[in-house]
């Protein structure tokens, strides 16, 4: 079963549901839903609701412009040779009248669009005083017509119809005068209406002729068509309305009596007429039809010239007029013309017939089921004939029906690759048809869409940070580069391969899908981006932690959050070690650092470019690094001495002159040492030892840590010693009130600044010393101690950010001077260092 028959079945199920109609306007929202509930609807420029629009809003429509209405359980459209056109899915509504689905888009001359919406309602339950049926009663008696009861509806009013036909040989001109579809009588609202086609000669009601609008018949109205001849007398037959067992007579009562007691004098109407022919175009409905002169028709209807296609019709055709108007005309012009003249005539007729023999080849293989066959004649054809455009349609079809199954069950299947091929074929086997190739084109682009919706997981699979937005902006901004153009390709797809409605049915609902997705989740990633710029160019990382939270909790379906909490960590310990001005840290940081997306590693490229060291500096300081780790002093010295100016330059100076001051104490150390303990040794061992890095220091450390753990008491007494000074600087620098940011914010360092600065950074000094003791000698007691270990940095870690936060208000000099007096470095710094 075709979806369509499906969907026919499926309305026609329940005898007792209804469905009712709405066009919800899409060009225009403000204008409002239009409901339908009847079966058949108006559309025109003076019908409602639009003649109460804006005039500019209906000036493209046509006073007779569409109809809407419903046949066999499915909806449908029909244009009725409006001026600017009648389009669904941006496919023009030409003789035929047009199937309608649900969520369908209707287009009315060039401005307006409605969006379809079907549904189901409950069926009105037969009442009193329902028509039974209608008759219609001849005026005069003298011209032998017969009185018409209609008991289905619609009723189509033709010459060419049995009711009015039988009256050919009686009166043929009367007959001439009704046109082939010249008016139908309908229900709406339980009540007859007529309304006329646009016949030649009109209709009339109560002796006025009908314009565009459908007139409502009431019981005793004089119906006429075309003149005087066809006038008749409107008789309604209800159900009752009083008590059906007391019988009442009215004159239709004894006019549909008189009928049926004469039932070979009346025409009884049993079967309705279809909407589908009432509004089907017909070429030749004018053709043989005769003015009235009794009236005179106030619009008539230009004439439809069936157009031939066929060349060799053309030619005949032509030919007959030439030797047409008898046969002495004719004779003169063979006399004229002579025997050659004629030869050539013949000879023409005969190429024109050989010219469209390929058009009846490729027709004819279509009719049997041949479309390989088709296909190749015809793409043989067009590599000579490029721009024949019956070949073209033709070729196109063809290919469409031959190839085109194949394809949709790859890709119904998720056989992509095999889909792919299918294309490349298609584009291969229709290389010299440029509409077919149009076509494929549109394949190629549903093919992309359902491939990306399948590789994402489906329409409810999150959105990829970084991975997806650039594949949907692509197959969006595809679509909407000619949104009308690809809905009328598909649709014309959809026409020659049934079977490919679902695929565009299923590609329609992913495309909708993306365009919400951009909307929402694509703004979302724009924002977010912009966000990280923003914050990263102020340097402050920290607060992208609470906005990635926020974007995590308000956008559940964006993948990828995860990934940029791992970057900003990271980043975090960079930015930390560039402010903490240390080569060393900084560059085991950048050794470890693995950003992975887009606003990161933008970020840390701005940075290469000016506030991270050279690659050459960094090389040169890795180079001394590692001699100075081995202990070869000398090496590392003159390595550093090599490095260039520049940025960082003034870092490595400042390392330099460190290792310099660590090698001349530890050359000092040495004579004391030979002497067994000098006067003093202890003391300048352990001070030279708490003065080294564990990490940049580590030859010098593992060279004196031996002699450390020999003064185990010493040791342990000296730590001691310097926690006893650090609680008493501890609780000076509280006591003074700590710093408050009103001096953080001083314009230059006051004595107060400089106080309380020398007593959090002397504490913080003697406790990671003292720390450092206790933790060589693997001791309990510095369990002892890490709480105030702990509260020292935090606010050493508190006071540096505070500053670094002023650096928009500080001047960069006095910033460097206030936290080089507060020393110590906060626990990213340290981490960063290990």
């Amino acid at each position: 079963m075709t979806a369509d028959e499906a969907f026919s079945a499926a309305m026609q199920a329940t005898a007792e549901q209804e469905f009712s109609v709405r066009l919800k306007p899409k060009s225009h929202p403000e204008l409002g839903d239009i409901l339908i509930e009847e079966n058949l609807f108006a559309i025109g420029r003076n019908e409602p609701p639009f003649a109460s629009y804006d005039r500019e809003l209906v000036a493209e429509l046509s006073r007779r412009h569409a109809r809407v209405f419903w046949e066999g359980g499915a909806l449908y459209v029909a244009d009725l040779g409006s001026k600017n056109g009648t389009s669904v899915n941006g496919v023009a509504v030409e003789d035929k009248p047009c199937r309608l689905y649900d969520r369908d888009e209707l287009g009315l001359g060039g401005t307006l669009t409605f969006r379809v919406k079907i549904a189901p309602r409950t069926a009105k339950p037969r009442r009193a005083g329902a028509l039974l049926s209608l008759t219609l009663t001849p005026v005069r008696d003298d011209l032998g017509l017969q009185p018409i009861v209609i008991a289905r509806f619609p009723f189509l009013v033709s010459k060419a119809d049995e009711v009015f036909a039988r009256y050919k040989n009686a009166s043929p001109h009367q007959v001439k005068y009704l046109s082939r579809r010249h008016a139908h009588i309908f229900l709406k609202g339980n009540a007859p209406f007529v309304e006329d086609l646009g016949s030649t000669n009109g209709t009339f009601v109560d002796g006025t002729r009908l314009d565009e609008h459908a007139v409502e018949l009431r019981d005793g109205a004089v119906l006429g068509f075309a003149g005087s001849h066809f006038v008749y007398t409107v008789g309604l037959q209800r159900e009752p309305e009083t008590d059906p067992t007391l019988t009442t007579f009215s004159p239709a009562d004894a006019v549909a009596a008189d009928a049926h007691a004469n039932a070979d004098r009346t025409t009884f109407v049993a079967a309705a007429d279809s909407f589908l022919d009432i509004f089907c175009h017909d070429p030749a409905a004018a053709q043989d039809e005769l003015d009235n002169d009794e009236v005179q028709p106030e619009d008539a209807p230009p004439q439809v010239v069936e157009r031939e296609r066929s060349r060799a019709a053309i030619f005949l055709r032509e030919l007959r007029k030439a030797f047409a108007g008898g046969a002495r005309d004719t004779q003169r012009r063979a006399l004229r013309w002579g025997v050659p003249g004629l030869a050539l005539l013949v000879a023409v007729a005969l190429g024109v017939y050989f010219i469209g023999s390929t058009e009846r080849e490729v027709k004819d293989l279509l009719a049997e089921g041949a479309y390989a066959q088709a296909l190749a004649a015809a793409d043989e054809y067009l590599a000579g004939n490029p721009d024949d455009a019956a070949l073209k349609a033709l070729g196109t079809e063809a290919l469409l029906k031959a190839r085109l199954p194949e394809w949709i069950a790859a890709l119904q299947g998720g056989g992509f690759d095999r889909a792919t091929a299918a294309v490349a074929d298609m584009k291969s086997q229709a290389g010299h048809n440029a509409d077919a190739l149009a076509l494929i084109g549109e394949l190629e682009w549903i093919g992309g869409l359902e491939q990306f919706m399948r590789e994402r997981g489906g329409a409810e699979a999150p959105i990829r940070l970084y991975a997806d937005e650039e594949r949907i902006r692509a197959l969006l901004q595809r679509w909407n580069d000619d949104a009308k153009g690809h809905q009328r390709a598909l649709a014309l797809i959809g026409a020659h391969v049934p079977a490919f409605r679902d695929v565009h049915a299923e590609a329609m609902t992913h495309l909708r899908k993306l365009e919400s997705d951009e909307s929402v989740y694509l703004a979302a990633i724009d924002r977010l981006n912009a966000n990280i710029a923003t914050e990263l160019a102020q340097d402050r990382p920290e607060a992208l932690e609470t906005v990635l939270s926020e974007y995590a909790d308000k956008y559940p379906r964006l993948a990828g959050i995860d990934a940029l909490r791992e970057d900003l960590r990271q980043y975090a310990a960079l930015d930390a070690a560039i402010r903490a001005g240390k080569l060393g840290p900084l560059i085991a940081v950048l050794d470890r650092l693995k950003l992975a997306t887009p606003p990161f590693r933008q970020q840390l490229a701005k940075l290469q470019a000016g506030r991270l060291p050279s690659a050459e500096l960094v090389r040169q300081y890795r180079t001394a690094s590692a001699a100075w780790r081995e202990g070869r002093a000398e090496e590392a010295l003159a390595a550093l001495q090599d490095i260039p100016t520049g940025a960082w330059a003034d870092v490595a100076a400042r390392q330099l002159e460190h290792r310099r001051a660590v090698q001349q104490q530890f050359k000092e150390l040495q004579p004391l040492r030979q002497a067994q303990g000098g006067k003093g040794y202890e003391e300048r061992l352990l001070a030279f030892y708490g003065s080294l890095d564990a990490d940049e220091d580590a030859w010098f450390v593992r060279a004196t840590e031996a002699e450390v753990r020999s003064y185990r008491d010493k040791a342990l007494g000296r730590a001691n010693e310097l926690l006893g000074r650090v609680q008493g600087l501890w609780r000076q620098y509280r006591n003074g009130g700590g710093i408050g940011g009103e001096h953080r914010l001083e314009a230059g360092i006051s004595g107060t600044f400089r106080a309380q600065a020398r007593l959090l950074s002397e504490s913080h000094a003697d406790m990671q010393q003292a720390m450092r003791i206790f933790r060589l000698l693997n001791t309990a007691d510095a369990a002892k101690w890490a709480s105030l270990e702990e509260a020292i940095d935090t606010e050493i870690g508190l006071q540096r950010r505070s500053l670094q936060d002023l650096h928009m208000v500080l001047e960069p000099g006095l910033l460097q001077a206030k936290l080089a007096l507060i020393g110590g470095r906060i626990d990213e710094e340290r981490k960063s260092a290990r």
